[in-house]
């Protein structure tokens, strides 16, 4: 998997139509979309419950591109091989959920995923600095996690700016989770963003029966933030 700097358009299966996954993640992929994200949740780190590694390795042979898998549980430690044998090629854990992230983003690497760190709005950025070289993905919160269709935290574009320049020329993907649409896709990728997770924005007015909605939605969003980096 080459690293790439270019947006990067992943729709949430949580705004999916849960009885047809399968033709769901077959429909924004032909539509556009770039990645499939995975949002698992435990009811404990965040209060909701939604999948688990049989669901990602069930939908797994449907995703020709990238699975993109977040986790939102604690602990994390003892579920990492669960998901990187249903098929995830990016794992993410929170820095939050457990006392030794470190030992978490080396267990998702050894398992030959790639390893992603997620942080709450509340966290500071600075908790991420030492860990840039065992990441590949950074994943900034824009909303609290544990359910879809929130409002877009703007307070967070200033900490993707500041991780853009933590970053610098480490092959490390910055991801927005949280808020994602036409009118705040170009606030992040303007601040450094190249991976923007979507999920009520992409799948609203379509349908398996239906999909020229979710392209129309993923273009929308691709093109306002590709128009904020000329």
């Amino acid at each position: 998997m080459s690293f790439d700097r270019s947006i990067k358009i992943a729709p949430s299966i949580l705004s999916a139509d849960f009885a047809n996954f399968g033709q769901e993640i077959r429909a924004v992929e032909d539509q556009g979309a770039d990645w499939v994200h995975v949002d698992v949740m435990d009811g404990h780190f965040v209060p909701n419950i939604t999948f688990g590694p049989a669901t990602c390795k069930a939908i797994r042979p449907h995703i020709r591109g990238v699975m993109d898998v977040h986790l939102m549980i604690s602990p994390v430690d003892a579920y990492i091989d669960a998901f990187a044998q249903s098929g995830a090629d990016f794992i993410t854990a929170h820095l939050e959920a457990g006392p030794h992230i470190h030992r978490t983003l080396q267990a998702i690497r050894a398992t030959g995923a790639k390893a992603g760190l997620a942080l709450n709005p509340g966290t500071p950025v600075e908790a991420a600095k030492g860990l840039l070289d065992d990441v590949d993905l950074v994943c900034i919160m824009t909303v609290n996690p544990g359910f879809g269709g929130q409002k877009f935290i703007h307070s967070q574009i200033e900490k993707v700016r500041a991780l853009r320049a933590m970053i610098g020329d480490r092959p490390v993907h910055i991801e927005i989770d949280g808020g994602v649409d036409p009118t705040t896709a170009p606030l992040v990728a303007e601040a450094g963003a190249d991976v923007l997770v979507a999920g009520s924005a992409v799948f609203k007015g379509g349908s398996v029966s239906n999909s020229t909605p979710y392209g129309d939605n993923i273009r929308a969003i691709r093109a306002a933030a590709e128009a904020a980096l000329r």
